[in-house]
């Protein structure tokens, strides 16, 4: 099987304004997609305004983007981008923003289409050029070609059929450190899941496996830096975000599994922050994995056992919630035969019910 990533990535100081012609280059006016606030308070912002002034480009701010955004926000971003004629979309956040980018790429460029051609799997539509500039270290998406977008109406969270990886991404570990601790564990712990997930799969090769073995090395070097112990300096950020995107490399080859299929209900139903929701099931599905893949995953992040993975976990990144819910997002994954596939042991009810039972809860 051959895979590829096609993104552009960029990862030093300065590295908006450094690459402000390769910026440029995507087109004549940009859709800036973020959220509301913390963009400009990181200085992602206005870094890359500046970097398309710098050379002439016009552009448009949609700040509208909510924490695990909407079909219905997409909508709203791809009719002010078409209005103000934007012909590249730059992503800049975490998730959230830089998988609705590429989902408001894809319905401006096709401008007539509904809603529905986001999740129409016989249909392949083009998308207008993408640059994404995270500013967590968790989502990876910088380098994948999903979007994980809300589904309102089926209360729940579901990957947009098509992959639409970004042209370019520009990583500038600076931008992550003025954000709050929790929002550094918690998305940290999103990408120690994609690497654990790329990893203990059925679709897993010695080359994908490789990329996660790297990012995992990676992540244990940042350890300190999650838990408190060592203060966070710019060459801790910058090997935050290095793991991150090398998570987002290692599910571009594999896909995520049964703790991301389980922590949709958690994220939707309990408000549960991603990283967080997906985070707790971690302990559970190693556990549950072959002994030899099981004793990899601990000897490169550095834990004794599966208790002593849960519980960090557990203490930097918590989870308050009840166990009906816990049986709510095991009934739904249960049905999920495309997760369920994606594992690489049998995951039957009493397996299932190990997984939802590693949970540590706070209070």
């Amino acid at each position: 099987m051959f895979f590829y990533i096609p993104t552009k990535v960029f990862s030093e100081k300065e590295c908006v304004f450094a690459h402000r012609r390769e910026l440029a280059s995507l087109g004549t006016h940009a859709l800036i997609v973020t959220g509301r606030s913390s963009s400009r308070k990181n200085g992602s912002l206005s870094d890359t305004e500046k970097a398309l002034g710098e050379c002439s480009v016009g552009f448009t701010v949609f700040d509208g983007v909510e924490e695990n955004p909407s079909v219905e926000t997409v909508m709203k971003a791809r009719d002010i981008g078409i209005s103000s004629g934007a012909d590249f979309v730059i992503g800049i956040g975490g998730g959230s923003p830089l998988d609705a980018a590429k989902a408001i790429a894809v319905m401006m460029k096709e401008s007539l289409a509904q809603r529905e051609l986001l999740f129409d799997s016989s249909a392949s539509p083009a998308h207008l050029p993408v640059a994404a500039i995270p500013t967590t270290c968790g989502t990876g998406s910088e380098v994948t070609g999903i979007s994980v977008l809300t589904r309102h109406d089926l209360r729940t969270k579901m990957s947009m059929t098509h992959k639409v990886f970004p042209d370019l991404a520009l990583c500038d570990g600076k931008y992550i450190l003025t954000a709050p601790q929790r929002l550094i564990a918690a998305t940290a712990v999103d990408a120690l899941s994609h690497l654990i997930e790329s990893y203990i799969n059925s679709t897993a090769t010695d080359y994908s496996r490789m990329i996660a073995d790297a990012g995992l090395g990676k992540w244990r070097e940042c350890r300190g830096y999650l838990n408190g112990s060592i203060p966070l300096d710019y060459e801790g950020a910058v090997s935050l975000m290095t793991a991150s995107t090398i998570g987002g490399m290692a599910i571009a080859h594999t896909g995520t599994t049964i703790p991301h299929g389980l922590s949709y209900t958690l994220t939707y139903e309990g408000g549960v922050p991603h990283g967080a929701a997906v985070g707790a099931f971690q302990k559970g599905y190693v556990q549950n994995a072959c002994k030899g893949d099981r004793e990899h995953i601990l000897s490169l992040t550095g834990f004794a056992d599966t208790d002593e993975l849960g519980s960090f976990i557990a203490e930097i990144s918590p989870v308050n919630v009840s166990a009906e819910l816990l049986e709510k997002a095991a009934d739904a994954v249960m049905k999920n035969t495309r997760k369920l596939a994606s594992c690489p042991y049998e995951v039957n009810r009493e397996v299932m019910s190990s997984i939802i039972g590693g949970v540590v809860c706070s209070g």
